[in-house]
């Protein structure tokens, strides 16, 4: 079985802190999916395709970390 871990966040922007937070998860980990999540409520000072880029770039050499972009509740992700 496969141990698969969101984290969620609008990321806006992705930090040294989240990045901090990934890599200290890598080890409990097989994957992490980096869900950079839409709020209508919020404006966003980045695109959500630039944060999703930033996942991947940071991360290209990693394939057990990939970022998703989602809408709607966390829950129903």
């Amino acid at each position: 079985m496969q141990r698969i871990c969101l984290f969620p966040g609008t990321f806006d922007p992705l930090t040294l802190g989240h990045v901090d937070i990934i890599n200290r998860a890598l080890p409990l980990f097989d994957k992490i999916v980096v869900g950079i999540g839409l709020n209508s409520a919020k404006a966003p000072m980045f695109s959500a395709e630039q944060r999703l880029q930033w996942v991947s770039e940071i991360y290209s050499n990693d394939s057990r970390v990939e970022g998703a972009v989602y809408d709607g509740l966390t829950v129903d992700f």
